[in-house]
């Protein structure tokens, strides 16, 4: 009986210590998570950490209110147009800007159009996306 008695309370034991160690974990990927969001940390080169989950430079949320221009000014023009009325020589100088980013400059880039109300045509915009999503898969 005794032994009985030993083997249940061991089993409580390290069952409750299963359920500790779970609870700690949540808590710290809930706290990294957060972290990740409130506070991106980035490189001296200006590349990720890869220490957090939503890296600024990969991003398409606006954080802050300052627009970054990639010498595309004369996009401006664009603002408050929808893609789908562009006409060719308008989405003739999207790509052009597009096609010539840097990987890297895609996502503040996006980032940018969203700020000045600028529409992006529908393929461009998957592109986009696509090197976003691949960027913050590296990372």
């Amino acid at each position: 009986m005794e032994a009985l008695i030993l083997i249940v309370v061991f089993l409580a034991l390290g069952l409750s210590i299963l359920i500790a160690q779970e609870i700690h974990e949540r808590k710290k990927s809930k706290n990294t998570d957060e972290t990740a969001v409130s506070t991106p940390q980035n490189t001296e080169d200006g590349e990720c950490c890869g220490q957090h989950l939503v890296c600024e430079r990969d991003s398409l949320l606006n954080r802050s209110t300052e627009i970054e221009y990639y010498d595309d000014e004369e996009l401006d023009a664009l603002s408050g147009i929808a893609a789908a009325n562009y006409t060719e020589e308008q989405v003739k100088a999207i790509n052009e800007v597009f096609y010539t980013l840097q990987e890297k400059d895609v996502a503040g880039w996006v980032r940018s159009l969203q700020m000045r109300n600028i529409d992006l045509p529908q393929e461009v915009k998957e592109e986009a996306l696509l090197i976003v999503s691949e960027r913050r898969q590296k990372h």
